[in-house]
């Protein structure tokens, strides 16, 4: 008995969908695709409910006759490919062939176009790759696609959607790459009938500036290289105005957005010795390559590009910005103009002898003597946290005497017991202890607020600043007071004790950067939010402290309900115990 059989077409699309059209921002981008590579100069995205209700684009492009209205929903029916050697030299956007079939398929679609030269348009309606309406219709030149009830007919599909935070981000992120790698159009995008960007014609550093933000403009460095190999242009950012968030990363290839890890590391590598460790240096930079050194189908989603000298690329690009950094007086220079001069000091009559310098020596100093601790300086790392403390539970006891606790490397804490010695790591204990209490604060709404003298300015981008406005509610539970401003920043007013206004941006950057690589822990709101200030809050893996900071650190975790663990699940301290110790001798 056979048991192969062919796929019916609409089953085959919804197994295509679940590769190509990952979530709404997947249908967006290849819409967004389609408008370009119909030559639109103005394009509008309507977005609601996240792109789960409905996503519209709308665009003036060159429209679509009767014929190719039918046909761009046919699986492998595209207007971009017409022989096999074009795969090799791509310069169209779109998935080519199979995503408009997959949106098809898991939607209901709704297609008014009509082409410039023609008196009517032609009006499309399909439900799960069966259409329902074909007919003539009065519209307007281009192409409107409205995409309703995404993944109405996969249900489990629809589940696993995360928060409509979270795939509006992942919209405007998209729109946002296409937005910056095309200045020459116009652009609107509109979310719940509430417009978010308007951007209007102008050039590249113009785009830039309109969609990050105004402050962005005194930042920007340009960039400019032309070689036999790869012509690259574009803006790098001060090393000042490099933050800890991701998310100012733009890499274009021939007009198309990419990920490419190696060429980042070639830009990291230029700022070096300029920024922080941790720190992400802000680039928009353009590469305009011969389509036939470059490969673009080795990912689905076609975000990333093979290079066929890559080495070479990666060269120049570094090149490049260290070039711009030095053109205009950022990096670092020797100046070699400075006379080899001693300089002597004017009093100094002209008949005075020089004597040699003399070394003098403490003989009284020993290194291995006790230096006394000033009683005075006593203060503690953390807080008293607002909850009633829970001895921690275990077999030993810690002797609080000063003279059995010893910091190892600045980053572990050695406390002697009286079955041998607790190892305590330092970063995690206090992410411990800080993670317990925002989460007893967030439970009962009781944070305390210390309010600033003079508020703090922040500028982030329109992403971030919604993310800040997505946790508003939980950050005013905390401690936190903030305003948003016009011009793409927020004005900190107040800030819990537990935060110190000098790492008050460090701080807020942490808190960005942990909502955006932490979705899973966003499904508990409170919770996330918890472990992400207990994240930017707690003290460094390597920084030294007295003996009493050690001590209170100890003291504080021994309150905690589940001391031997951080929030993220690593240990926070091992028992050593002497018999243990014994096996190594």
């Amino acid at each position: 008995m056979d048991i192969i059989q062919l796929l019916p077409d609409h089953v085959a699309n919804q197994i295509a969908a679940g590769e190509v059209i990952q979530r709404p921002a997947s249908a967006v981008k290849e819409m967004l695709e389609n408008a370009l590579d119909a030559g639109a100069s103005e394009i509008k995205l309507y977005v609601k409910d996240a792109g789960k209700t409905l996503l519209q684009v709308v665009d003036n492009g060159c429209g679509m006759s009767e014929t190719d209205v039918r046909m761009c929903f046919e699986r492998h029916a595209t207007s971009k490919i017409k022989s096999a050697n074009d795969l090799f030299a791509i310069q169209t956007m779109g998935f080519r062939g199979e995503a408009m079939a997959s949106i098809a398929a898991i939607s209901h679609v709704e297609v008014n176009t009509k082409l410039t030269d023609n008196e009517l348009g032609s009006h499309l309606i399909i439900e799960g790759s069966e259409i329902k309406t074909h007919e003539d219709c009065a519209t307007a030149n281009g192409t409107s696609v409205k995409v309703k009830n995404l993944f109405y007919n996969v249900p489990a599909r629809r589940n696993f959607l995360k928060s409509d935070t979270v795939e509006m981000r992942h919209i405007t992120e998209e729109f946002t790459r296409i937005a910056l790698a095309n200045p020459e159009i116009k652009m609107q995008f509109f979310h719940n009938n509430n417009e978010l960007f308007h951007l209007s014609k102008g050039n590249f550093r113009q785009r830039i500036v309109n969609i990050i933000g105004g402050r962005k403009n005194e930042t920007l460095v340009p960039i400019e290289e032309e070689t036999s190999v790869v012509k690259i242009d574009g803006f790098i950012g001060k090393p000042e105005s490099a933050k800890r968030t991701r998310g100012e990363q733009y890499f274009f290839v021939n007009g198309r957005f990419i990920k490419n890890h190696y060429l980042h590391h070639a830009v990291s590598k230029a700022f070096e010795d300029l920024i922080p460790h941790n720190y992400f240096p802000s680039y928009f930079i353009n590469l305009q390559i011969d389509p036939k050194l470059i490969d673009i189908n080795i990912h689905p989603t076609k975000t990333e590009i093979k290079f066929e000298d890559e080495q070479a690329i990666y060269a120049i690009m570094r090149a490049c910005i260290k070039r711009s950094l030095g053109a205009y007086n950022i990096a670092p220079t020797l100046d070699f103009s400075q006379e080899l001069s001693f300089d002597i000091p004017a009093s100094m009559s002209k008949n005075a002898t020089l004597k040699q310098p003399q070394i003098k020596v403490d003989t009284s100093y020993n290194p291995f003597g006790k230096t006394e601790q000033d009683p005075n300086k006593k203060q503690s790392i953390v807080n008293e946290p607002q909850f009633e403390p829970q001895k921690l539970a275990t077999q030993f006891t810690i002797e609080n005497n000063t003279t059995n606790v010893m910091q190892i490397g600045n980053k572990y804490i050695a406390f002697s017991t009286n079955e041998g010695m607790i190892l305590l790591h330092q970063s995690r204990a206090h992410k411990r202890i800080l993670f317990e209490y925002f989460s007893t604060v967030l439970s009962h709404n009781k944070g305390q607020s210390q309010q600033l003298l003079f508020p703090k300015e922040i500028s982030l981008n329109k992403q971030d600043i919604a993310i800040i406005n997505h946790l508003k509610s939980d950050l005013l539970a905390v401690g936190f007071s903030f305003e948003a401003q016009e011009d793409n920043s927020i004005s900190i007013l107040g800030i819990p004790p537990e935060c110190q206004e000098e790492n008050l941006q460090f701080v807020i950057e942490h808190l960005i950067e942990q909502h955006k690589n932490n979705e899973q822990l966003q499904t508990v709101q409170n919770n996330g939010l918890a472990i992400s200030l207990a994240l930017s809050l707690a003290i460094s893996k390597q920084k030294k402290l007295s003996t009493e900071e050690m001590i209170a650190l100890k003291t504080e975790l021994e309150k905690c309900n589940t001391p031997s663990i951080c929030p993220l699940g690593k240990a926070t301290m091992i028992n050593l115990r002497t018999a243990d110790l014994e096996k190594y001798f």
